[in-house]
């Protein structure tokens, strides 16, 4: 399987950690967000990942190298400008080799089920998308009348979904990506409007996207603790 993964972002809202990195390399639980990230694809059998970069991509490319050290084929597709998610999943189209793959964002951690994507995807779809339930970013009162009852802080809203950012996409997904704009809203829209996106339920896995400082604390607790291990090539991040 294959796997392309959109590392390229600023992470403004996490600086001063992003000054000197980009936001997928962020240490979270004892390694960077994007290792994290090609341990989990690997365990599903991820044997090419494409790493889409571009803010300081010398971070990651000296880091992951070409992935021999993670026992894994990576590569790299350069975006000098910024060209929306849309434009820069194109710019990999050379190295997905006609098959379908894996996209998703170097900001998330997960550990949901990537055989329940694939397997279920058939040729009615372009693309399969991840969805979980909704957590509100909010607390939420309940109410008796005008008594409150109880408090819930930031509760899942199982009757709500939300996009997961993890796809599994058909190769004819490039032919309706734009060269400079949005994968949501005009490849992902067009595609629901016409009943070639599919959404796969994931009820009770763990997921976080890392956008802010409090989301690295939540996420230290939420994830499991990876040590670091000494590698041959390249320098570890402390």
């Amino acid at each position: 399987m294959q796997a392309v993964i959109l590392a390229g972002g600023f992470g403004k809202r996490l600086r001063p950690l992003t000054d000197n990195v980009p936001k997928p390399m962020i240490i979270v639980g004892g390694i960077p967000i994007l290792e994290r990230q090609i341990l989990w694809l690997k365990k599903y059998g991820a044997e090419n990942i494409t790493l889409c970069v571009g803010y300081k991509k010398e971070s990651i490319m000296s880091y992951f190298g070409d992935g021999h050290d993670f026992k894994t084929k990576i590569q790299y597709s350069f975006e000098d400008d910024p060209l929306g998610t849309g434009g820069a999943l194109k710019k990999a189209r050379e190295y997905t080799h006609g098959e379908n793959f894996i996209f998703t964002y170097g900001d998330i951690m997960t550990d949901l089920n990537l055989d329940r994507l694939t397997e279920t995807f058939n040729l009615e779809y372009l693309a399969a998308m991840a969805a979980i339930p909704l957590r509100s970013p909010f607390g939420i009162v309940e109410m008796q009348g005008d008594k409150v009852k109880i408090f819930r802080e930031k509760p899942i809203l199982h009757n709500y979904w939300m996009n997961a950012g993890v796809f599994f996409f058909s190769h004819s997904i490039f032919d309706l990506l734009p060269e400079r704009g949005s994968l949501e809203s005009i490849t992902l829209e067009k595609l629901a409007l016409e009943g070639r996106l599919k959404a796969v339920r994931y009820s009770n896995a763990l997921w976080r996207s890392v956008d802010s400082h409090k989301d690295i604390e939540e996420a230290e607790k939420e994830f499991e603790y990876v040590r670091p291990v000494e590698r041959e090539i390249g320098v570890r991040m402390q």
